[in-house]
């Protein structure tokens, strides 16, 4: 079961619950977890997630999303939540507006990534990153939507 909560004032074009769904399936079916997951989405303003930024990160900064993982891998028990996801949604409009991505392609983008680091991958390594960017790109593929690695070269592992 996903929660889709939308805070108060939030009022840009947001995806579809089906599409958030299916993205976040999607991610879990690429990091080899199979099932319907339980987790998290808020939509919030810029503040919101600055503030959990400086809380949990350090960070005095604004984001475009947050991942709070509340299970370790690797293995996943879908009867529990796998976490929380918080997506800054006016920071993500502009963030679409400058690669020139429609918003809810973007977002739905920033939904798989944050599912998979809810899974256990990461990008602190090159090596955690390179796996990430692979199995972030499958999806996106899966989904139909944009390469968000264009300057890599995983079409030819799209299938792998």
């Amino acid at each position: 079961m996903i929660d889709i909560v939308v805070d108060e004032g939030i009022e840009e074009p947001l995806p579809d619950n089906a599409s958030i769904c299916k993205a976040v399936e999607t991610a879990c079916s690429e990091a080899g977890v199979t099932g319907t997951p339980h987790l998290c989405i808020r939509f919030a303003d810029d503040a919101t997630v600055k503030g959990l930024n400086s809380q949990w990160r350090g960070r005095e900064s604004v984001t475009d999303i947050l991942s709070f993982p509340m299970q370790d891998g690797p293995e996943f028990d879908l009867d529990e939540s796998l976490g929380d996801i918080i997506l800054a949604t006016p920071f993500t409009l502009r963030e679409a507006e400058r690669l020139s991505l429609p918003l809810t392609d973007h977002m739905l983008h920033l939904i798989v990534h944050a599912t998979l680091h809810l899974l256990g991958h990461d990008h602190m390594t090159e090596s955690e990153a390179e796996l990430m960017q692979k199995t972030e790109y499958r999806a996106m593929q899966k989904l139909g939507l944009h390469n968000p690695y264009p300057d890599e070269l995983y079409k030819d592992e799209a299938h792998v």
